[in-house]
């Protein structure tokens, strides 16, 4: 199981010690995609984000199995693999497949989610829960102890560069009152950069998806450095 991993467990212990940041594919250019994961691998990224659109959950188009796998084939990054798709069931089997480590569903996007996470670590995966803007914390209170990871969306989903959402700060400390008993990682995607992120980690995230903030940076080295210390000072 991937949940044993040597990789995991360090991610983990970084992300609850210091947090951690996880690069967001959506804003990099996919003309050259294997040159973008080499250089915020060179600046330090060892975790992966990948935004899966369907064009029906949200109005675009992304990532599907096939990149995922060529991606794979490129990196020993954490590949963790956000589903922001209408019927996620048909798809943790090609997500799984193709060398997702985690795989992120939406609660909104099925009716039965019990089952579906419970797919999902048949497969191998990391278990990933997220939740948008308009949907709060108590949707998804009673598979918290099935879970590794709730993705908080701090902006609407389905286009990269929007503005943080200050009340996704509440449903951050919500959950980390929650996660007492539990074990598993906060993370927060939308409008992260260097001027959100401490407060983000002093509400309690763990894990920060950033895509403009790194992959808009002239310099991604120093771009990651800076959003480290922010996260740093919420610490």
């Amino acid at each position: 199981m991937k949940k044993t991993s040597p990789l995991w467990k360090r991610l983990k212990a970084k992300a609850f010690e210091d947090g951690v940041i996880a690069p967001s594919l959506l804003s990099s250019d996919f003309s050259c995609l294997g040159d973008e994961i080499k250089s915020v691998e060179k600046a330090g990224a060892e975790w992966l984000h990948v935004d899966v659109m369907d064009g029906h959950f949200v109005p675009n188009l992304t990532i599907g199995p096939v990149v995922v796998k060529s991606i794979r084939k490129r990196t020993k990054c954490y590949i963790d693999c956000h589903l922001m798709v209408t019927n996620p069931e048909a798809w943790v089997d090609g997500f799984a497949d193709a060398g997702a480590d985690c795989i992120t569903v939406h609660a909104e996007s099925t009716a039965h989610l019990d089952r579906l996470l419970h797919r999902i670590r048949e497969r191998g995966c990391h278990v990933g829960v997220s939740i948008n803007p308009a949907t709060p914390v108590s949707a998804i209170e009673e598979v918290l102890p099935l879970i590794d990871l709730v993705l908080v969306m701090s902006v609407n989903p389905g286009f990269g560069g929007q503005k943080f959402i200050p009340s996704s700060l509440k449903k951050i400390q919500r959950l980390v009152d929650l996660r007492r008993g539990h074990d598993f990682m906060i993370q927060v995607d939308g409008g992260i950069h260097s001027e959100t992120a401490t407060a983000v980690r002093e509400a309690g995230a763990d894990c920060f998806v950033a895509g403009s903030a790194i992959f808009e940076a002239k310099n991604r080295t120093k771009a990651f450095k800076t959003l480290t210390k922010a996260i740093e000072q919420g610490n």
